[in-house]
Order: structure tokens, then sequence, then C-alpha cells
């Protein structure tokens, strides 16, 4: 099976969490999505980078989700969830890939 990169997996994650909060106007749901991918991206980090980078990468990710609420009044919902899942997908990779 191929393996998903975690960067992918944290953006997935707050695409899909605003997504299924939206589409089901349920937004326990979508923070359910939210955290189940942002755990499974931890994972991911803290074995590929490392406890310190894990925290950096889950922090980024968790003010990623903070900072898309105020730059949506700008912008708009669905510009500003690509707008910080790319950042976040950005960070990982960076932090995460090989000769990091």
């Amino acid at each position: 099976m191929a393996k998903v990169p975690a960067a992918a997996i944290a953006a997935g994650g707050l695409v899909g969490g605003y997504a299924t909060a939206r589409w089901t106007r349920k937004r326990p749901l979508g923070g359910v999505a939210l955290a189940a991918a942002g755990a499974v991206a931890a994972r991911e980090w803290r074995r590929t980078a490392g406890t310190k980078a894990a925290v950096g990468l889950t922090t980024a990710y968790v003010a990623a989700f903070a900072g898309s609420h105020p730059l949506a009044k700008k912008v708009g919902a669905w510009p500003s969830v690509f707008a910080v899942a790319g950042g976040v997908a950005a960070a990982s990779w960076a932090v995460t890939r090989k000769g990091a």
C-alpha cells in the first residue's frame, strides 16, 4: 500500500474538516475529521522528523485552523481554507523531506 505524505494528510484534514462541517451542517463532525487527520499527521511528523518538529507542525496545524476564520472574512471561506491548507502542507514538506 502506498504511503500518504503527512503534508497531504494535514492539508486534507483542514479541507475535509471544513467540507464536512459545511455540507453536513454539523460543526462537531467537521471537528472530528479535522482532529483525526491532525492526529495521523502528528504521528507521521513525529516518526519522520522527531518530537520537536511534530509539536511545531501540530501547533502550525491548529494555528492554521484558527487563522482561517478571520482570513475567511477577508477573502472568503474556501480561499481561506485552501490558503491555510497549502501553508501547512508546505511547512510539513519543508520540515519532513529527506535532507531537511
